[in-house]
């Protein structure tokens, strides 16, 4: 048991010995939470446990926070002071915060990382955009949220896959085969209409091209319909290739890549068969209906068209169960704004299915505007289209997107600097907090040019200074930050930790000498470094972002 979960156990303990010693009615305490206050006068720990029972007790705030602290017994604790309605604030002793920090040198690497949990086990489906063409901002912002999501609740100790959705079936692969055929017959000189639906990027052309460079024109005697089969695989395997390609650029990978096609039609059918034996659907001239009035939903919703054919939503009615299937207990989606009005309807399936629609959890994104010069930039200066991830990555870099993609939370719009993100300098997060690590990394170099030896059992306690005693908490807090950023799908969290880590490390190192000192003091003072070293990149490993030795 850490100190926190030991100060914890204190105050159930003390509440308990106050009810039983009649200082406090019956009454079952609610959960108790601590809390690292604002500033350091307010202590190392702080709980508003007593305002959170005032209604339990039937007693003020403060009545119940003295009860408490007069009967806490915690040898760990400097002092304890009740503040404004309630608040307890509570003072660790020096050497127990040393004593932290050590263990934390013991885990090393590993410092961050929870007790692994088997249950719940938890899907992360995100991206899935369909494979027609490149990927675009807006899909870099999911991208890089739902792997940083994955990772820091993997960090946390869930039990977490995370998966592609691959829409390789219905109308819009369709229009790619039409848009391919079109371009290519087009290429070889001749007269084409262009598909109305069709997709009119570069990107299109350039496949087209491809295939006239590997083949030819041995294609253009077939049927359409023989032609338009061979294209639309050509074209599915090629686009869905370069994304991959895109992702894994971005240091984004996915344990599983599900294709919609393995649901048609046997998954779809057997869904719909088993709402229409539950009697939460009905036909209605020639269509299948979802009743998704009676769970929440504005409208029915047709999931068989009149002509056999399924709707959108009939694949992730099939999907969505065939997740659950799987024996996933929770999944999280993580969908464009634009979706907002799906999800209902997608819960209310779940919820006919028989599934609890609360086990469902969608997450959405807000909208990217990128910005250059102070002026928004619209379109891709070399295609004329949306800009995409890869330009994106190429003129800013993975590190410096990923990072500016996800230190905003995910429900507030973001306005992503281009040259901000390209510049070198403390206004730059990115660059800031790599350069801390860089900076320690280069700490190090010069110790071992110099011939200074690192000591494996430094003496912690000279850490007196007040810039170190602030890192030192600071570093102290970093498990408590991955439990709560976790539990609140919250990875925007770990982007401003680090960059606060940052900023009191650059300010440690300024003020606190470590060359020409005391060696002891020296010594202590290289651990702090490790320590903040190990801390920043595994920070930064959450995000997805790599942590530089040099810069």
């Amino acid at each position: 048991m850490d100190t926190k979960d030991l100060l914890i156990q204190a105050i159930k303990d003390a509440a308990q010995k106050a009810i039983a010693e009649k200082a406090l009615p019956e009454g079952e305490l609610p959960q108790v939470i601590l809390e690292v206050p604002p500033k350091k006068e307010l202590g190392d720990f702080a709980s508003n446990i007593a305002m959170q029972s005032a209604r339990v007790f039937h007693a003020a705030p403060r009545k119940i926070a003295e009860e408490i602290v007069n009967r806490l017994e915690a040898p760990f604790l400097e002092k304890t002071a009740i503040a404004g309605p309630g608040f307890i604030n509570f003072y660790l002793k020096s050497d127990v915060i040393y004593a932290s920090l050590a263990d934390l040198l013991k885990q090393g690497t590993e410092y961050g990382n929870l007790p692994k949990q088997d249950s719940p086990r938890i899907q992360v489906e995100y991206v899935s955009a369909n494979p027609t063409g490149p990927l675009h901002v807006g899909h870099g912002r999911g991208a890089a949220f739902g792997s940083a999501l994955v990772n820091l609740m993997r960090a946390a100790g869930y039990n977490v896959s995370s998966e592609y959705y691959i829409n390789d079936a219905g109308n819009q692969i369709n229009n790619l085969a039409a848009s391919v055929n079109a371009r290519y017959l087009e290429l070889l000189g001749k007269e084409v209409e262009f598909p109305e639906n069709g997709y009119h990027g570069h990107d299109i052309i350039d496949t087209a091209q491809r295939i006239i460079n590997k083949d030819g024109d041995k294609y253009l005697h077939m049927s359409d319909e023989e032609r338009l089969g061979i294209f639309k695989e050509l074209a599915l395997k090629e686009k869905l290739a370069a994304l991959k390609e895109d992702l894994a650029n971005f240091n984004v990978h996915f344990d599983v890549w599900f294709s919609e096609r393995t649901l048609h039609p046997d998954a779809i059918n057997a869904v719909c068969q088993k709402l229409m034996d539950n009697g939460n659907m009905y036909e209605k001239d020639g269509a299948k209906w979802l009743k998704s009035t009676a769970y929440g939903d504005d409208k029915d919703r047709v999931v068989i068209r009149d002509n056999g054919v399924p709707t959108y939503l009939a694949a992730d009615i099939a999907y969505h169960s065939n997740k659950f299937e799987r024996k996933f207990d929770k999944l999280i989606n993580i969908w464009g704004a634009d979706h907002h009005g799906y999800v209902c309807r997608v819960k209310a399936a779940m919820a006919a299915l028989g599934y609890n629609p609360d086990d469902l959890d969608v997450l959405l994104l807000q909208m990217v505007s990128l910005y250059r010069n102070g002026e928004l930039v619209k379109m891709s200066k070399r295609t004329g289209q949306s800009v995409t991830l890869a330009e994106l990555i190429e003129e800013v870099g993975a590190d410096a997107a990923r990072f500016f993609f996800i230190m905003r939370s995910l429900d507030s719009q973001l306005d992503f600097d281009l040259d901000l993100a390209k510049s070198q300098s403390n206004e730059n997060p990115v660059y800031y907090v790599q350069y801390a690590h860089a900076r320690i990394c280069s700490i190090f170099r010069q110790m071992k040019e110099a011939g200074i030896k690192i000591e494996e059992n430094p003496d912690l306690s000279l850490l007196t200074d007040e810039a170190e005693t602030a890192l030192i908490k600071k570093l102290l807090s970093y498990p408590d930050e991955i439990a709560l950023a976790a539990k609140n799908k919250a990875p925007h969290r770990i982007a401003a930790y680090v960059h606060d880590l940052a900023s009191m490390f650059h300010s440690f190192y300024n003020k606190c000498r470590i060359l020409g000192v005391d060696n002891k003091l020296a010594q202590a003072r290289l651990a702090l470094c490790m320590a903040t070293k190990y801390v920043l990149a595994h920070g930064l490993t959450v995000l997805g972002v790599s942590a530089p030795e040099k810069m």
